[in-house]
């Protein structure tokens, strides 16, 4: 299923599928990231400017965009999708996910649902259940079980983040915020009006995991942390090649994947991401 915001377009991509169990069925809903080739998704990912809820907080512009809110009438809990934006070709993504889910819930009373992401699609995933507590969405905040992001920008200002949290708190939903070493994405906006909030799970260049406050170096144009990064990332390079001696054609990366490492020497953080 795909959504837009921008131009009538569909490009904020979004999978949804359901895992059977014998305790309650999972629905989860999954935003993908940026696409390397769509400048629809970049335009969200450059667009640095806020809106702000007021007694909520402030929130990146484009993000809020791509998920659905319309730059005139602000976020309203219902929009008529024929007369709000007439040359629209595709739904608005945050109305038609919530809508659908809404109505699996429904005809499945035990079933649950969780949401995820990696890069935009995990500023996306944040941002869904912060207007499902704006609207006060019961039903949907009652069955949601947790939100979990890989490589996750920053995504408001220090107020969202404690309306957030105080959120997840009061309608018990887990939030886990998941950062690989060198990753510049989760380094970006810079940490002055833009804030990390929750849990950050940290993986190491060993792949040893750490519950941590914030990543190492949490802004990414930091003069330490540039040299650490580059360190890692000569390591990893090299590792790919160790990884392959050691444990056969299975490790064996592709030459996309090398040029990348290559090209992560100059500017670290690209292939952690």
């Amino acid at each position: 299923m795909t959504w837009t915001d921008f131009l009538g377009r569909a490009d904020t991509q979004v999978v949804m599928f359901r895992d059977k169990s014998v305790d309650h069925d999972t629905i989860v809903v999954c935003f993908r990231g940026t696409q390397p080739f769509n400048s629809e998704d970049w335009c969200s990912d450059v667009d640095l400017s806020w809106y702000e809820f007021p007694r909520i907080g402030k929130v990146h512009s484009g993000f809020l965009k791509a998920l659905g809110m319309q730059n005139v009438v602000g976020w309203a809990q219902q929009v008529d999708h024929d007369s709000a934006h007439p040359p629209r070709r595709a739904p608005l993504a945050y109305y038609d996910i919530r809508d659908t889910l809404r109505d699996l819930l429904q005809k499945n009373p035990e079933a649950k649902f969780i949401v995820t992401g990696h890069s935009l699609g995990g500023a996306l995933a944040i941002l869904f259940p912060g207007i499902l507590f704006y609207h006060d969405e019961e039903l949907l905040l009652e069955r949601m079980e947790g939100v979990y992001t890989f490589g996750q920008p920053r995504v408001g200002d220090e107020a969202f983040g404690q309306y957030m949290e105080e959120n997840f708190r009061k309608n018990t939903i887990e939030y886990y915020r998941y950062v690989y070493c060198n990753d510049m994405v989760p380094r970006i906006p810079s940490d002055g009006l833009f804030k990390h909030f929750g849990t950050c799970v940290y993986y190491n260049s060993q792949y040893q995991a750490s519950i941590v406050e914030e990543e190492p170096y949490k802004n990414y144009l930091s003069i330490w942390g540039s040299i650490d990064m580059r360190r890692n990332a000569i390591y990893e390079l090299i590792r790919s090649f160790i990884m392959l001696t050691k444990y056969g054609a299975d490790y064996k990366e592709g030459w996309l994947l090398f040029f990348i490492r290559i090209f992560g020497l100059m500017i670290p953080g690209i292939p952690a991401h």
